[in-house]
């Protein structure tokens, strides 16, 4: 297959989603283990929530229209009826021009609307409240499904599960709930020059970074990492080695051996398979640019820049999006605003991601670029985060305001 033309990042996603062909199913499990997994089905409420009006202070329980009028100098008298008991049924009710103590939290009375903040009462005696403001009709008070209705779609497919869903969960006497399985991402690290970290370093080699920086990103992004070491630049290994990551695994990541080259075997390996091959080779991305995209056996493969700073890239806006999309989930990012501290300038043609930091000047967010070369791992762990440079555009200029994406 002839090598395609270079493409935009979002063209090269679109080319993906519309190749894809497996599917996630879906694991049982209780909810105390379903942190930061993402829910395949929607929650629906069995019940309301409160399934009873309840009092949201410490108080008293009234017929508002009893305490209209009422201050400190002319304060209402109502008769104490008695009080109400945390977690007991509340069987009676008020007549006009009586009263009954809540708790917060409190089951309030029949026939009662609102409830007075013991703040402005006085006790006359065991039997009589002087309430000193009024109140309006439902003041302080939940209502029936005031929170959540029966019935009602309260976590949607998609949603990732943080504490505040396991909480909402375990108050709908929910135990255990349907989750995306996690998609096994296979990561094969390639070249002569690469070492196993156990290995001793010796000159011309280097120790395997992408590996550990694509297994820990995967993990992070809610899919199982499964490594398949690091793999010489010879045909019929990579080729044996992709083969069993294709049968074990719903993704396949290839670092190194993306760009063109006597001993980069990966183009002609994604293309020995039985199915479309390569898809794309080239992103207009920098770094990044020597990114391959392939369909083999029915799974996506991606062939990521051996360079570190590269590699991470691409995994950022791509990678981790299509993973994204099979657990039907779609973060939501919100960038910081920032000043950028300086004149850069950079080609046409290629969207950039720069890595900065960012300096807080008495008040104001200041965005400076991280400086380094795509074969550097340093690069990202030293930014804060990263700025997009849409590909027409030249550059950015001191105090331009721009958008940084948290690493």
């Amino acid at each position: 297959m002839e090598l395609f033309n270079v493409v935009d990042i979002d063209e090269a996603l679109k080319v993906v989603l519309d190749n894809n062909k497996i599917s996630l199913e879906y694991e049982e499990i209780d909810i105390l283990n379903s942190l930061d997994r993402v829910l395949y089905d929607d929650i629906i409420s069995p019940f309301n929530v409160p399934d009873f009006r309840r009092s949201t202070v410490d108080g008293y329980a009234v017929r508002f229209k009893d305490t209209i009028g009422a201050c400190e100098s002319i304060p209402a008298m109502l008769n104490l009826k008695g009080e109400v008991v945390m977690g007991t049924p509340v069987d009676g009710y008020i007549k006009e021009g009586e009263c009954m103590y809540v708790p917060t939290g409190g089951m309030l009375p029949n026939d009662s609307n609102a409830v007075v903040m013991i703040e402005y009462t006085e006790k006359l005696d065991d039997n009589t409240i002087l309430i000193n403001s009024p109140v309006s009709f439902l003041e302080n008070v939940v209502e029936i499904g005031e929170d959540v209705k029966k019935d009602e779609v309260i976590l949607k497919k998609g949603s990732r599960l943080r504490p505040f869903e396991i909480g909402v969960m375990s108050s709908l006497g929910i135990k255990k709930v349907k989750v995306f399985k996690k998609a096994v991402v296979g990561i094969i690290s390639t070249g002569n020059e690469v070492l196993n970290i156990n290995e001793k370093l010796t000159l011309g080699k280097i120790y395997d970074i992408n590996s550990y920086l694509l297994m820990s990103l995967v993990k992070r992004d809610m899919a199982e990492a499964k490594s398949y070491g690091i793999v010489k630049d010879d045909y019929e290994i990579l080729k044996s080695t992709l083969n069993k990551a294709l049968n074990e695994c719903d993704i396949v990541l290839i670092s190194g051996g993306s760009s063109v080259g006597k001993k980069d075997e990966t183009f002609k390996v994604l293309n020995s398979f039985d199915d479309l091959g390569v898809l794309i080779h080239g992103i207009a991305i920098k770094p990044g640019k020597p990114t391959l995209i392939a369909r083999c056996k029915g799974k996506m493969v991606f062939g990521l820049p051996g360079h570190p700073l590269a590699c991470n890239v691409v995994y950022i806006g791509l990678v981790k999006k299509y993973i994204q999309s099979l657990l039907s989930y779609y973060e939501k990012e919100f960038p910081i605003s920032c000043t950028f501290g300086l004149n850069y300038h950079k080609a046409k043609g290629r969207e950039e991601y720069l890595p900065v930091n960012i300096i807080d000047k008495n008040g104001e967010l200041i965005a400076y670029p991280v400086f380094t070369k795509s074969g550097l791992i340093t690069g990202f762990s030293k930014a804060e985060g990263y700025i997009i440079i849409p590909k027409n555009e030249e550059g950015l200029r001191e105090n331009q305001r721009v958008y940084v994406y948290r690493l």
